[in-house]
């Protein structure tokens, strides 16, 4: 049997998905098959929970302590700043947005009464009335002013920037109205208000450190990298909101710790559990899944810019290369949709599904990566367990490109630092990305030639008129039209290289109700704080 032959055998494949879900090490199956990293099987009976109604009327009370994946020293309570999901869920808690995205993905006032336009371009924005900061000052037009603009100021930083620069002006009409005119037509500006990144904070503000803001829980306590407490908001200007007294966030990186916590109630929530953890507590009374859209992803980076990225063939080679199979059943157990190089998932309108995925065929991967001159050259792919995931998807690429006498060498870096250190610095590494509400937003932080988040360095002067032309659009069936031809350029050109959509699942106690999925990715968008409640 030839070494491509050998790759596409069930038999090759099973005797890899076995070796997983009997815990072999990664020593063992770089001799074996080069998986690092367990992967139990899972039953459905965890995910018929997952979206359970509850009719029981919420209890007021109560402390709850809740753990992340994942923690940096570089975590902030400055909203523009927040990178990670321990940043959206401190920042949900602590601030609100003008609006919030239901589950349907629908957005609907939050901080405002009301968001309008006659041209998509300008859009006038009514504030609620009422509404008071931590600190007892009342919310004004002024702090959306200040909110806005900070994030067009290039010294701020902001993650948001690339989508903020549509905004030509923002000015207040009077203390409760707020005048935003775009530089061109936008369709989406509801629901690019919604990012947790556009959470308003008082005008002024150049301390983070309190967490002013007019959010749920007011900041007790904060060590970045380490933990934050927080108490409720006893001024909040949602009726009955929150429920609970306190909220204690903090991380568990390693996840078998993390769902044992919830099993022996040392905490009530664990963020973001690994699909091979999950046996742990099947048919654990104690402990549930919430599982949330699947339109969350880890991709695989080749900066085009750089060696090897900037070789004809050698991203061609590895898409031919990734056996998404055999990730969505060995890796995810089946919690994933496979994916085709491009952001946009089949849950949104935009979708294309004339976008194939690159099938899995070492023999063309082979002949890319001979074109690209580099077969046999050893190729460094770094991978972290902050990128959820890419250690076990780094080895099955490692141990497809040694049958074919293609080395990646696959180097493996602590989580902290991983962000700033290694995301978007390196040639071949590994990202993670929360669902995106809409085309416009993804494409415009990660795919045009301007945006921060551009992880591939991907450039495209026909993809960046396209999508500000598709911004503005109002005709639907354009819109998607475009939207279209976008996917595909991103899928065939970009560097990014995305297997599988992933179904994000939380482990909780049975005691914690409340819990709802949310577009903006797991930990309900970050938001779970403010409207989970638990059992007396």
């Amino acid at each position: 049997m030839n070494n491509g032959s050998r790759l596409r055998d069930p038999q090759y494949n099973e005797m890899v998905e076995q070796a997983i879900a009997q815990g072999a090490t990664r020593r063992d199956l770089l001799r074996l098959m080069m998986l690092g990293g367990a992967a139990a099987a899972m039953g459905t009976g965890i995910f018929s929970q997952a979206t359970r109604a509850f009719a029981e009327t919420p209890v007021r009370g109560g402390s709850l302590k809740a753990a992340a994946a994942v923690t940096s020293t570089a975590e902030t309570l400055d909203p523009a700043k927040s990178g990670m999901v321990t940043d959206f869920v401190r920042c949900c808690a602590l601030y609100n947005r003008l609006t919030i995205l239901g589950s349907d993905g629908r957005p609907k006032m939050e901080l405002a009464e009301s968001v309008e336009t006659k041209d998509a371009k300008v859009w006038t924005v009514k504030l609620r009335k009422g509404v008071t900061f931590h600190d007892g000052r009342s919310l004004t037009s002024a702090d959306v002013v200040f909110t806005l603009k900070r994030h067009l100021d290039p010294a701020v930083g902001s993650k948001v920037n690339s989508i903020a620069k549509q905004i030509a002006d923002v000015k207040a009409i009077d203390a409760q109205t707020v005048e935003i005119t775009l530089d061109s037509a936008n369709a989406d500006i509801p629901t690019i208000l919604a990012l947790n990144h556009f959470q308003i904070v008082a005008v002024g503000t150049t301390d983070f450190s309190k967490g002013n803001g007019t959010g749920p829980f007011k900041l007790e306590s904060f060590e970045p990298g380490v933990r934050s407490l927080m108490t409720r908001n006893p001024n909040y200007w949602k009726p009955n909101l929150p429920y609970l007294d306190s909220f204690d966030f903090f991380a568990i990186s390693d996840d078998t710790a993390r769902v044992n916590a919830v099993l022996s109630g040392d905490v009530q929530y664990a963020g973001i559990i690994n699909p091979k953890s999950l046996p742990l507590f099947q048919n654990q009374s104690s402990v549930r899944a919430a599982t949330s859209s699947s339109g969350s992803y880890t991709n695989l980076v080749s900066r085009l810019d750089m060696d090897p990225g900037d070789k004809a063939g050698f991203v061609a080679g590895l898409k031919y290369l990734m056996n998404r199979e055999l990730i969505q059943k060995a890796v995810f157990k089946g919690t994933s949709e496979i994916a085709n190089d491009q952001p946009i998932d089949k849950s949104s309108i935009y979708y294309n599904s004339e976008v194939k995925p690159k099938p899995f065929d070492p023999d063309k991967a082979k002949f890319q990566f001979k074109k690209a001159g580099l077969l046999g050259t050893p190729i460094q792919m770094i991978a972290s367990e902050t990128a959820y995931n890419s250690i076990d998807i780094a080895a099955i690429l490692q141990q497809s490109a040694d049958e074919i006498g293609m080395k990646l060498d696959v180097k493996r870096v602590p989580s902290d630092g991983y962000w700033s250190n290694h995301w978007l610095k390196d040639p071949v590494h590994f990202g993670h990305w929360l669902p995106r509400p809409t085309p416009d937003i993804i494409f415009s932080i990660a795919y045009a030639s301007n945006a921060a988040w551009n992880e591939s360095r991907y450039k495209s002067e026909k993809f960046d008129k396209m999508l500000l032309e598709a911004r503005g659009m109002l005709d639907e069936a354009k819109r998607k039209s475009i939207y279209g031809d976008m996917q595909m350029m991103v899928s065939e050109d970009a560097g990014t290289i995305i297997p599988a959509f992933k179904t994000t699942t939380d482990a909780m106690s049975s005691k914690l109700h409340g819990f709802e999925s949310s577009p903006l990715g797991p930990m309900m968008g970050g938001a779970f704080a403010e409207y989970v409640w638990l059992e007396a």
